[in-house]
């Protein structure tokens, strides 16, 4: 067996898929510390999720620092034992209320809530119908439960619609889907799905990690930028991205759902509590998230500057108005050559190509955080402008 795996790592290092882990000696912030071959290098954080600069905090470290003394370090149990300390309930009760939930429970991560929530839910007579680019956590908690799967091409309502015609009468249906595709940039047409889950009277599930915190009023998600909140059944989503950056995860929506969950949900039962420091640190993001349009005002500057500017250079540019910036390429030694090109002037962005993304689509993704100047993104587009007229007099000797 170790021979096996010795030949898959070898073979997955000479077509250049295999993943390096930058190892960074510094929080996480608009510049971070970083060792490159050896050498420890500043460079301008082009790839983290965190969308509002609320990572290292001053108000979340200080929150986070005196949860740890009053109520410890970890908590060393499940919930339904000994874990869980009036930190965990206020944490529930402030995600329901900036959501305009009925109820909240958390899980260690997002991926557990999601992994959590279908196997809990859904069974043999039921059908879940997916997004064919929703997260690997839908994937596999769907894969988990029993329910009837079926996926739909992406943010195509017409393939969405054939597939809840073909999907059987008896049980539950759902429709899962991300709120924005977190490769892609782009944000699901939830009015549609809405209005096609009334129609085919199915649930509408929710993964929005990549939009709480940053899109909707004061940030509240890819419901409430839609106007249907009301007719949103389920949101999962993270405290690891807008909202602090650390860990952990929920599931929010009606109380019966989520009192079943509590009682039923293994990822739940089965899994540590979250730290209080967490807890208290995540309590103080939402405060900042839902009280003050400022780093949004900002972080949508940056974002737009980004997206002008690589159009205005003729690069392929993915998804829509939202941190999620992909430059799309296209050839994965092209992805990968972007990539290093930006590195040499100190900027960090990480390639994407086959099988993360489909082949043929390789790119290099931005994200933009509320920490970032107009001068670090007139630094990037510098070095995106360089590699295009690279590419361009490459095109044209070759004609």
């Amino acid at each position: 067996m170790l021979e096996h795996y010795e030949e898959k790592l070898s073979n997955l290092r000479r077509d250049g898929f295999d993943k390096r882990e930058a190892i960074i000696s510094s929080p996480q912030g608009r510049e971070i510390a970083v060792t490159v071959d050896g050498q420890s290098r500043t460079l301008l954080n082009m790839c983290s999720n965190n969308y509002l600069g609320l990572a290292n905090d001053p108000g979340l470290v200080a929150a986070a620092k005196s949860a740890i003394d009053q109520f410890g370090f970890g908590m060393a149990s499940v919930r339904f034992i000994c874990g869980t300390q009036e930190l965990h309930s206020k944490l529930e009760s402030h995600i329901s209320d900036f959501l305009g939930t009925e109820d909240t429970i958390l899980y260690s991560s997002c991926f557990d809530a999601n992994t959590g929530l279908f196997e809990t839910l859904f069974g043999p007579d039921d059908t879940l119908v997916s997004d064919e680019l929703n997260h690997a956590s839908i994937i596999d908690g769907i894969r988990l439960c029993k329910a009837e799967r079926r996926r739909y091409k992406h943010n195509d309502m017409e393939s969405l619609e054939a597939a809840l015609k073909a999907s059987p009468l008896s049980g539950s249906r759902a429709i899962v889907t991300d709120g924005v595709f977190s490769m892609d940039g782009t944000v699901a047409n939830l009015p549609a799905i809405c209005a096609l889950a009334e129609k085919y009277n199915a649930l509408v599930i929710v993964d929005d990690s990549h939009a709480v915190g940053i899109v909707g009023e004061k940030g509240k998600g890819t419901p409430s930028l839609h106007g249907v909140s009301d007719k949103v059944h389920i949101l999962t989503g993270t405290l690891g991205k807008a909202l602090g950056g650390a860990s952990g995860g929920y599931v929010s929506g009606r109380s019966a759902v989520v009192e079943w969950l509590r009682q039923a949900s293994r990822p739940y039962l089965f899994s540590n509590s979250l730290m209080p420091a967490i807890c208290a640190a995540s309590i103080k993001a939402i405060t900042l998230a839902s009280e003050s349009d400022a780093l949004r005002e900002n972080l949508n500057a940056r974002v737009s500057q980004l997206r002008t500017g690589a159009l205005r250079l003729g690069l392929a540019v993915g998804g829509v108005n939202h941190p999620i910036v992909p430059i799309i390429v296209g050839d994965a030694d092209h992805a990968r050559m972007l990539a290093k090109s930006l590195l040499a002037d100190d900027v960090y962005a990480v390639a994407f190509s086959y099988p993360v993304v489909a082949k043929g689509a390789a790119r290099v993704r931005m994200q933009v955080s509320a920490q970032h100047t107009r001068e670090d993104i007139d630094r990037v587009l510098t070095v995106l402008r360089r590699f295009q007229e690279s590419r361009v007099s490459q095109q044209n000797l070759t004609v």
